[in-house]
């Protein structure tokens, strides 16, 4: 089941729901039969269970009885933080048993665990959550690399401020009627981004194809730093067409032949311009190396000088 991009509910429905910290790791289905066993699977349905050989005494966890837990697997940072770049380490070496027993020492992964579909027997999909979730929390399922995180009901600007406050990702949203719909892209979970801000100087471009051709389809932009323009990222999203056009035609006036970024981003097709137009967009999270994660356009901002604080 999905969560639905949307807004926070507002303050006089918000006890009708719960509230979880959005993780930014890998979602997984996890099979518990009773015999000792575990299998993990990927949203795409692929089995990813020996990727994460930390998660085996799972199987132990339960005993005899079976179960289906719905979960995230993530990497956490110093700060308890799920980091999707740290993860990124461990994803995708289901097929090499030996390199992800090495990697769990050095990268250790952890699941979060937050609904459950199915109990000694029993399906539960047709369950609402509240009841789900209160199944879930009677199995006291903590380990070394695993846990089930607390939800929150109501009190959904609060958890949103303290979301916001400790950087993590954002909120989910469930309201406490709903029932589990496998392969749904449901509007009884809606996922909360916490959307950070940033100032930025555009150092280029890269054009548009199809109906977006002599448009750009994305904007590179940086951060000044020790007098220097420092790569931050790619940003392709977040314009109506009426500021593409506009900004294509700033950029086109803007042109010059050699790269203002301290180090030439590795983009293929870029052209440069002056850096000189400063912009503000909206990221989630930023990498070890300081670029912006899904970052989006936000607005020009002529009100700062390319020189001054990003």
């Amino acid at each position: 089941m999905l969560a639905t991009p949307g807004p926070l509910p507002s303050a006089a429905v918000e006890d009708r729901w719960a509230f979880e910290v959005k993780q930014d790791g890998q979602r997984a289905m996890v099979y518990l039969p009773g015999d000792g066993t575990i299998l993990l699977r990927a949203r795409s349905g692929t089995d990813i269970t020996a990727a994460y050989p930390e998660l085996f005494p799972l199987a132990g966890a339960r005993g005899a009885r079976s179960a289906v837990l719905d979960g995230e697997i993530v990497v956490l940072d110093e700060q308890g933080r799920s980091d999707f770049e740290r993860l990124q380490q461990r994803m995708g070496l289901a097929g090499s048993p030996a390199k992800a027993a090495r990697m769990a020492g050095r990268v250790p992964a952890h699941l979060m665990l937050f609904d459950l579909v199915h109990l000694d027997g029993q399906l539960l999909t047709g369950l609402p959550y509240a009841e789900r979730r209160e199944l879930l929390e009677g199995l006291g399922l903590a380990g070394p690399a695993w846990s089930t995180p607390s939800a929150i009901t109501g009190h959904g600007a609060e958890a949103w401020e303290m979301a916001r406050e400790a950087g993590l990702e954002g909120l989910i949203a469930k309201r406490l009627t709903s029932r589990y719909e496998p392969g749904a892209r449901s509007k009884t979970w809606v996922k909360i981004k916490v959307h950070r801000l940033a100032d930025v100087v555009i150092g280029g471009w890269v054009p548009g194809r199809g109906r977006l051709a002599g448009l750009p389809g994305a904007v590179l932009v940086g951060e000044r730093r020790d007098g220097s323009l420092h790569y931050a990222g790619s940003v392709g999203t977040g314009w109506s067409e009426a500021e593409r056009t506009r900004l294509a035609a700033l950029l086109q006036a803007a042109g010059i032949d050699t790269c203002p970024f301290a180090q030439v981003p590795p983009v293929a097709g870029a052209r440069w311009v002056l850096p000189r137009l400063v912009g503000e967009v909206r990221y989630t999270s930023r990498t070890r190396a300081g670029r912006l994660r899904h970052p989006s356009w936000h607005r020009l901002r002529p009100d700062l000088a390319p020189g001054g604080p990003a």
